[in-house]
Formats: structure tokens, C-alpha cells, sequence
């Protein structure tokens, strides 16, 4: 048993390194003069790793079979997965006859975890397969054997769609993001205020692009910021952000709202992920469904005098001052509409029962209560005049409006206020408190003559105006010349910001700066897992950075073909290779401090050597 289990360690590593790999693993252990060095630090690596996997090859093996996509459109691929656990075939397994797809490439990966001080290991094999034809492709049972144990997998179902098709939501393992226009209602009058959601239910992705809405006909409110929450469709747990509206039909009959469009980047599932878990991102048209909606125009019976537009739902608070006025003086008129409508669009009727005053234009100013803009109060303020003295009060104000929830309009009245209109010129009467009929004025002492003053006294010096004086001059020019720094600032940011490649620069030498501090604190704490992965990070952000591809695409395979030619050295480029096979091999060595520091000046040597790169 522990001599098959030591065959079979041994031969996993082979595959999974070459011997370029290992040959230079030695070299850097190997001490000058030592010959046997290597094959020791071999047999002691052999003899970990079957001591950690005694415990697993005693664990129960399991076989899963999965699908990346249940269904694709023609000219996609799909992903099948054969997750091997604690248990290792020799080779990877080999696929059954099947008709109407073509096996068009293999991978495999490993992966260990410790949960709970428990170990497991596993080894995924990954067939990229892709279709010839649509319909429904079924890949039977497979049963495996595997160092004498057969295991067996389910079968699984894949739809194929034509080509171009968009992809219908599923609640599969990899359901596709979709969205929701959802409306209050769907008959309502012309001119009434519609609220309207937008719901993106998605499992991940980043909202490049708030929602599109196609409404001809509509009038279209501020939107709001998404609200995030989670929500289940079906057994599928979904990350919902939600994005509220309004909306008012601004003709009648059979309407078309949506549908609504948003542009969402996602992770590209015909990749596979990095070592990070990561894969490279594309960006999809997520829309919704259209609605249909009826639009009512409003009754043309018992329309009143005053109505002149309005619609929804309000109230009326009235008043006016001063109370005693002349004939020609103004008066103030305070009239404060509260509700939910359009707020904005609301103006004031014409009164028929104030043909005794003369009107003004108004001023109003709009408040809301909510985010959207729909309930509020408009505050009006109307100067009038009263042309003659027989008038006696401020006459009722009149409101009219049409309610769509009770389909009928509305008249809303203040009450009459008390005025007291004295006639034009007239000065009021002064209080008897005030006046002493009995007494006469005491006219005012009449005044003297002033004579020429004959001496002018002490003459002071007049200073010259500031329009002379070279200080004041001076400081004219301080706002000018700050305009023009502001102003060469603003055009030299604006160009930065313009520049993608200045920008992407910028963030990645943030990135390094940033880096360079938790490399040194994972080396001295000796967190290894930590350190290669951020080391790794750094040289993708770097290389990626030089030559524009994303930080995600970044791989040896990559290296050699982009970097090779542009004027770097070929020590840098084998240091480069060394630094990325030294992250591949993090996993199946132990480092302490010393090594994990030793490795940060060679990648300072090397991102130095990249920054002179030319994209």
C-alpha cells in the first residue's frame, strides 16, 4: 500500500513540474562542493507529500461531473469538469463517443485546502468541448475506475441555442444575469405620474452602465441610486440592485415602456480561472421586458373653469396680507399646494372672481419629500393690487385638479380673509393721544446768515488715488494670474484624465507602492501563501501595464511572445520566468523569511527593468 501510494505521489509531481523546474529548485538549494544535495531534498519532498496524503487515499474517492453552462448559443463552448477527490487517477480519463460535439481542448488543476484540521486534495480535469449543431446534447454516465475503485458520474444535459440567440435565465450553477421592468400599474391617464423599478438580479458583475429605458411617448424622472439587497428566484439565490423612477405619458392609447438595457461586465466563463480564482471579464446587454400600458385621456365632462392641468393628488392652504391697504397698494398672496404629482409642471388657474384686483407674474419655489421628486409642496407667491376702496375682503381661491385614484376632478376653496381698502391718497387718522388740538405750533426759529469763513487753516497733503499707487496695481494681477494657473491645472488634468495609459499607469505604480510594504511584512512574518500572491499580482499588474492587456491575461505563454523583442535584457526576462515559476511552485515547497526576502529585491530589479519598457 504505502509503496504504490509513493509510486503514485511521485509520478503527480513529475507531471506537474518539468525538469527545467526542479533543476533549478536545486541549484538554488544546493551548497558549493555538495553533489547529493538534490537528491535528498527530492526523497525528503516525496516523503511530505505521501505523509500527507496517507490520511486522504483513506478518505471515501469521489467522482463529480459538471457543466460550466447548461446552455450556450452555437460558436460557444462549454466546459466539462471531472472533479477527482481524494483519489488520483494515473492519467486524465478519457471521454465517451459524443455525437454532435468536438473535444477541443484538456486541462487539469489541483487543489488542496485544510478545513476544520481536516486535509483534502483534489484534481480537476477539464474537457473544452464545443457543439457542431443546436438542440439538447445529453453526455451519458461515465463510470471511471480508478486503482481498482469505479466510480460513476451523472448524467448531465446541455442546450444548444443558435448562434447570436441571448441566453434565457436559468437556475442552474451558473444562472445568467437578467432584469425586470416592473410598473405600478398599467392603465392610467395622460398627464398622472407613474412610479416604475428596474430590478437586476445577477450573482456577480460590475454596473458599467446605468439603465437605458426606451419610451416613446414618456417623460422620463430623475433616477434613483440602486438599492442592493438578495432575493431568491427559484432555488437560486440572486444579488438584486434596484433602480426607482417615474415616468408620464404625455399622449393617449396603447403605450410601449421598455424595454430597459444595462451593460454589465462579468467574468467570461469559456476561460479558466488563474491560480487566484480569477478569469478575464467581458461585458453583456442585460435587458428587461417591455410593458404595455393603456393611456386614458382625461374626461372631457364637467371640466371645471379652473382646472388647468393639474394632475394627482393634493391639498390647499391659503392666505394673504396685509389686512388695511389703499387703493394701489399691493397685496401678498401666500398659496401653498401639497401633494403627489408633478410639482413642477403645477401653475396657477385663473381666478373669475377677482376681476377687482390686478394680478402679477407669481414667484414659486418646490420642495420634495422623497429622492424622486414625487410628493412635495409648491409654495406660490401672487402680488395683487385692489382697484377700488369698495372692496371688502380677499375673495376664495380656487384650485382644480384631476384625481386619477378617485377618476374624477377636484375643486379645492379657501375661505374669504378680511380687507380693509382705504381709498387712493388718503392718510390714515393719528391717534388722539398723539395731537394736541389746543395747542398751536411753535413755528421753527428762523435761520442766521453764515458768513464767508476768511482764513481756510492748516491745508493736509492729499494722498494719490489707488488707482495710482503701484501696490494696488500689483494686486489686480493676483486674480488673473490664479485664473491662469487654475486654468493651465484644469487642461493638464483634463489630458491625464483623457490618457488612459497615464491613468492605468498611475494606479499600478500606487499598486506597487502599496505592494512593496505587505511583501515585506509577509516575509517577515513568514506568511508565504500571502507573499507569492501578492507577488504574483505585482508582476501582472506591471507586465500588463506595459504592454495594455489586462493585469487577468498576464502568463508565461504571454511573456515570451509580447516581451521578447522590446529591448529587454535576457537576464530580466529569466528572472522574470524564475519569479513566476517560483509563485507555480509556492504551493508544493516550504520557504522561510530569509527566502521570501531574498526574492524581493529581484523583483524590485526586475519591475525596474519592465518600467523602461515601451508600450
Amino acid at each position: 500500500m504505502v509503496t504504490e501510494q509513493v509510486n503514485a505521489c511521485a509520478s503527480l509531481i513529475q507531471r506537474q513540474n518539468s525538469a527545467n523546474m526542479w533543476k533549478k529548485l536545486n541549484a538554488r538549494r544546493q551548497p558549493p562542493g555538495g553533489a547529493a544535495r538534490p537528491f535528498l531534498i527530492r526523497g525528503l519532498l516525496v516523503t511530505l507529500v505521501v505523509l500527507l496524503s496517507v490520511p486522504l487515499v483513506a478518505a471515501e474517492p469521489k467522482l463529480t461531473a459538471k457543466l460550466d453552462r447548461g446552455t450556450i448559443s452555437l460558436g460557444e463552448t462549454a466546459t466539462l469538469s471531472l472533479i477527482f477527490e481524494n483519489v488520483f487517477p494515473n492519467a486524465a480519463p478519457g471521454l465517451p463517443a459524443l455525437a454532435g460535439l468536438q473535444l477541443v481542448g484538456t486541462s487539469s488543476s489541483q487543489s488542496f485546502s485544510f478545513i476544520n484540521g481536516e486535509r483534502s486534495q483534489s484534481i480537476t480535469y477539464d474537457f473544452t468541448l464545443m457543439p457542431g449543431r443546436e438542440g439538447e446534447f445529453t453526455i451519458p454516465r461515465m463510470d471511471i475506475n480508478v486503482r481498482g475503485t469505479t466510480l460513476a458520474t451523472q448524467p448531465l444535459k446541455l442546450k444548444v441555442l443558435k448562434a447570436g440567440s441571448a441566453i434565457p435565465n436559468s437556475s442552474g450553477e451558473n444562472p445568467v444575469p437578467f432584469m425586470k421592468l416592473v410598473v405600478a400599474k398599467t392603465n392610467l391617464y395622460v398627464g398622472e405620474l407613474l412610479p416604475v423599478e428596474i430590478q437586476l438580479f445577477a450573482l456577480e458583475g460590475h454596473i458599467v452602465q446605468v439603465p437605458q429605458l426606451a419610451g416613446e411617448g414618456f417623460s422620463v424622472g430623475k433616477m434613483s441610486q440602486p438599492s442592493q439587497s438578495q432575493s431568491y428566484v427559484g432555488n437560486q439565490l440572486y444579488g438584486t440592485a434596484t433602480y426607482k423612477f417615474y415616468v408620464v405619458p404625455a399622449k393617449t392609447g396603447a403605450l410601449t415602456l421598455g424595454p430597459a438595457s444595462l451593460l454589465l461586465s462579468v467574468p467570461d466563463l469559456r476561460y479558466r480561472p488563474n491560480i487566484f480564482g480569477d478569469r478575464p471579464r467581458q461585458q453583456l446587454t442585460v435587458t428587461s421586458n417591455p410593458q404595455a400600458l393603456q393611456i386614458l385621456p382625461l374626461p372631457a365632462e364637467n371640466v371645471p373653469a379652473t382646472f388647468s392641468g393639474a394632475v394627482g393628488s393634493y391639498t390647499m392652504s391659503f392666505d394673504a396680507g396685509p389686512a388695511e391697504v389703499a387703493v394701489g397698494d399691493p397685496v401678498t398672496l401666500k398659496i401653498r399646494i401639497v401633494g403627489r404629482g408633478l410639482l413642477d409642471a403645477l401653475t396657477l388657474p385663473g381666478q373669475p372672481d377677482w376681476r377687482e384686483f390686478k394680478f402679477y407674474q407669481p414667484n414659486s419655489k418646490v420642495e420634495y419629500n422623497d429622492a424622486l421628486g414625487v410628493s412635495g409642496f409648491k409654495l406660490f407667491e401672487q402680488v395683487v393690487i385692489p382697484q377700488n376702496s369698495e372692496i371688502k375682503s380677499v375673495p376664495p381661491f380656487v384650485f382644480s385638479f384631476f384625481d386619477p385614484d378617485q377618476r374624477q376632478y377636484r375643486t379645492l376653496t379657501s375661505a374669504a380673509i378680511p380687507l380693509l381698502v382705504r381709498p387712493g391718497g388718503a392718510t390714515p387718522s393719528v391717534p388722539s393721544n398723539f395731537t394736541n388740538a389746543g395747542a398751536a405750533t411753535a413755528p421753527p426759529p428762523p435761520q442766521d446768515i453764515v458768513h464767508i469763513k476768511p482764513h481756510l487753516g492748516q491745508i493736509a497733503p492729499i494722498a494719490p488715488p489707488l488707482l495710482l499707487q503701484k501696490w494696488f496695481l500689483g494686486l489686480q494681477a493676483v486674480p488673473v494670474g490664479l485664473w491662469l494657473f487654475l486654468l493651465v491645472r484644469r487642461k493638464y488634468l483634463e489630458a491625464r484624465a483623457n490618457n488612459p495609459l497615464l491613468r492605468r499607469q498611475k494606479q499600478v505604480t500606487q499598486i506597487i507602492k502599496t505592494g512593496w510594504r505587505n511583501l515585506r511584512e509577509f516575509a517577515s512574518s513568514n506568511q508565504p501563501e500571502q507573499f507569492f500572491a501578492t507577488l504574483f499580482r505585482l508582476l501582472q499588474e506591471q507586465v500588463g501595464e506595459r504592454l495594455d492587456l489586462p493585469a487577468s491575461a498576464i502568463t508565461e505563454a504571454v511573456i515570451d511572445e509580447r516581451l521578447r523583442g522590446r529591448n529587454l535584457a535576457g537576464e530580466t526576462l529569466t528572472a522574470l520566468h524564475e519569479l513566476f515559476q517560483a509563485c507555480n511552485m509556492a504551493r508544493y515547497a516550504r520557504h522561510s523569511s530569509q527566502e521570501l526576502s531574498s526574492l524581493v529585491p529581484k523583483l524590485e530589479q526586475v519591475l525596474r527593468e519592465l518600467q523602461k519598457v515601451g508600450q
